[in-house]
């Protein structure tokens, strides 16, 4: 109702059409129209705000996080080395284990914060580090000399990590380490023991009757790694089926022997005995007085102790030096040569694929090359 007038609104082409006499009909349709423009008006308005601001939100989201992280550690212009102490403490701590942690702050110590901590995050380019990776490879060194090329690639790896963290959580607006070209790393020869060498280790342990040592036998006959056998334990061991369950590692400290879960999840296995170990085994198990397979009375050995001993063991048998792990590969190497498939060696030895072991030990495949082309050169 308007002016006491009733009246009904019909859309038209060109606006509404109001059924009332012309001079009333001028009234009404300038203050229609008044009201539809200002409504149209007001909505255009509305709509060009949200647009604008919906632009803004997107175009900024990127440039939002960064501000906020940047913030939070001290500044919209963050530098390297506060981004590598939060990294540290929120990513590396929360998720790694602790000897983990302690090589990634070794390295952000060491090499990281000196070279690159003072650089700000976007001016981190791919030619910056690969700069700085060149200078570790000829002079990273302590006394001037440079890194070996497996050194190098840890600190890639760790400035890789960092970085890729700081550009998912927006502390960089763009992730370029991956551009940096690592140090070839040549693969060491492996070095295992000879038939003859092995017979001799065993015999000398075995009629020695020293049962800390007997864990070097074991190691020839399963291939476990000197962590791995130091943190045995009498449980682990199944008399009942002929198995030992490889369920944790260790390695040492300051404050003494840690133990720590295995190097990588393929390395928790269980690991079938040679019957010939099993009487080995139970008579180390009778005398013993600790929790621990191999040990000092009742206390464990730590790994260092034990490779030292197994140097005096070499020296006095006249055997040259290698390394603990020397038995591993023997193991792997014994084992190719009785003609046991790569798959199954690669799972008792605990490597995420048979890729690992064919890579590591073709060389020991030779004997059994040589013996399948002469069975093959029987068909002539």
């Amino acid at each position: 109702m308007f002016y006491g007038f009733v009246f009904t609104l019909t859309p038209g082409r060109r606006g509404y059409n109001i059924p009332v006499s012309r001079d009333v009909k001028s009234v009404l349709l300038r203050f229609i129209y008044y009201l539809l423009a200002e409504y149209s008006s007001a909505r255009g308005i509305i709509a060009q705000v949200a647009r604008t601001r919906c632009a803004n939100v997107v175009t900024s989201k990127h440039a939002g996080v960064l501000s906020v992280r940047a913030c939070e550690l001290g500044g919209k212009k963050l530098i390297y080395a506060k981004w590598l102490d939060y990294w540290l403490k929120n990513y590396v701590m929360l998720s790694a284990k602790p000897r983990t942690c302690a090589r990634y702050s070794e390295v952000v110590r060491v090499y990281l914060v000196p070279s690159l901590g003072g650089y700000n995050m976007d001016a981190l380019t791919p030619a910056v580090m690969q700069r700085f990776v060149t200078g570790l490879t000829e002079r990273g060194g302590k006394q001037g000399t440079g890194l070996s090329a497996g050194t190098v690639n840890v600190v890639v790896s760790v400035l890789q990590s960092s970085l890729k963290a700081a550009h998912a959580q927006g502390a960089a607006e763009n992730y370029t380490a991956g551009a940096v070209k690592r140090p070839k790393v040549t693969e060491r020869k492996v070095e295992c023991f000879t038939a003859a060498e092995q017979k001799k280790i065993e015999r000398s342990v075995l009629e020695r009757g020293d049962h800390r040592m007997y864990g070097v036998v074991i190691c020839l006959y399963t291939g476990l790694r000197i962590g791995e056998l130091l943190a045995l334990q009498w449980r682990d061991v199944d008399f009942r089926r002929g198995i030992i369950s490889v369920e944790r590692s260790c390695y040492d400290e300051a404050g003494g022997k840690v133990l720590d879960t295995p190097k990588t999840e393929s390395s928790v296995r269980m690991i079938p005995l040679p019957k010939q170990l099993l009487p080995i085994l139970r008579e180390m198990k009778r005398k013993s007085e600790c929790d621990f397979v191999v040990a000092h009375g009742k206390t464990s050995v730590p790994v260092r102790s034990y490779q030292r001993s197994f140097a005096l063991l070499l020296a006095r048998l006249g055997i040259p030096h290698r390394g603990f792990h020397s038995l591993r590969h023997t193991f792997a190497t014994r084992a190719l040569e009785c003609g046991m498939d790569v798959r199954t060696l690669s799972e008792l030895l605990g490597h995420k694929n048979p890729t690992v072991t064919l890579n590591r030990y073709a060389h020991s495949l030779m004997e059994h090359k040589r013996a399948m082309m002469n069975r093959l050169g029987k068909l002539l």
